[in-house]
């Protein structure tokens, strides 16, 4: 097996871990019989949007330049406003 020198330890985990969630939140999605395809797509935008939120969280826990928090701090507030706008 190859290993790639430039990759952070540990991030191989965090990529499962996110695959992992995003089939328990598709599994719900199918749960719950969207009644249209334009439903299931809102639902899927939605999820991704809600993943991607999660991962700003993360990293906004752990940014220490005041630069990098202000641009993450801003990601979340847009990722905020388009959850809002598919509720």
């Amino acid at each position: 097996m190859c290993q790639n020198g430039s990759m952070a330890r540990g991030w191989e985990s965090k990529d499962v871990a996110s695959q992992v969630e995003a089939k328990r939140l598709a599994g719900e999605v199918q749960a719950k019989g969207p009644e249209s395809r334009e439903a299931a797509q809102r639902e899927r935008e939605r999820l991704g949007l809600t993943l991607a939120r999660t991962r700003v969280l993360q990293d906004l826990e752990r940014a220490t330049n005041p630069f990098h928090r202000q641009s993450l701090e801003a990601a979340l507030a847009h990722l905020d406003r388009k959850i809002q706008e598919l509720v």
